[in-house]
């Protein structure tokens, strides 16, 4: 796929949780129409599966990651950043990477959260919003990489099959790589989930399927002729 695809940031399908984030996407090019947007909303708890008050260190590291998260409430990235890289330092965990990758895509440090949240993925591979987070992440880098893009936003739909956001954002993925068939059953999807926006996707992808087969139909009829 080709590098050349740029996406900013337009409109947003926004969700508020605790649970972790959602960074959505909206490409805007002159070739391929707006679908997308990119937000991270949502950030990892503190708890961890092994957390024990008899590990001082991973007392501190917790103790860190809190501050961190009250930080992000409290709109200071930069100081939350630098509290979840200590939390890191001190214990690697999969909350504490996902959420200091928050904090880079919050700084357009997009590398890092990339590293970050692939860091994440390794130790917890079920986790449908780091994928999408990452997906978010190498849509909007610099060097943009919709064929990545794509593979992690399959893996969170496969995990979250029911997520009404990740299926809108595979859907954008796919009409932005001119997948259009696809993009339309991830749309009506995400429709038929809640997303109410992605019934305008869906007549203008409908739109566009309609165009391509008058197209070709049109160009048979002529070579025919």
């Amino acid at each position: 796929m080709s590098s050349l695809l740029r996406f900013s940031l337009s409109s947003f399908v926004r969700r508020a949780a605790r649970a972790g984030t959602r960074p959505h996407i909206t490409q805007r090019t002159s070739q391929i129409p707006p679908a997308f947007a990119t937000s991270c909303k949502r950030w990892a708890t503190s708890t961890t599966p092994h957390s024990t008050a008899s590990d001082p260190g991973e007392v501190e590291a917790l103790d860190c990651l809190e501050q961190g998260t009250l930080k992000l409430e409290e709109g200071d990235v930069q100081a939350a950043k630098a509290l979840y890289q200590r939390s890191v330092d001190i214990k690697k965990t999969a909350s504490s990477l996902f959420n200091l990758g928050v904090t880079h895509y919050h700084l357009k440090e997009f590398d890092q959260a990339i590293n970050a949240w692939k860091e994440s993925i390794a130790l917890q591979p079920s986790s449908p919003d780091a994928h999408t987070n990452l997906a978010s992440a190498y849509i909007i880098s610099p060097v943009s990489r919709p064929d990545l893009a794509l593979h992690h936003l399959q893996i969170a739909a496969s995990l979250a099959p029911e997520d009404p956001e990740i299926a809108f954002n595979l859907a954008a993925v796919l009409e932005a790589c001119g997948r259009l068939e696809d993009a339309l059953v991830q749309y009506k999807r995400s429709k038929d989930f809640g997303v109410d926006r992605a019934a305008m996707h869906i007549r203008n992808v409908s739109a566009k399927i309609l165009g391509q087969k008058l197209a070709a139909a049109e160009k048979e009829g002529k070579l025919q002729s």
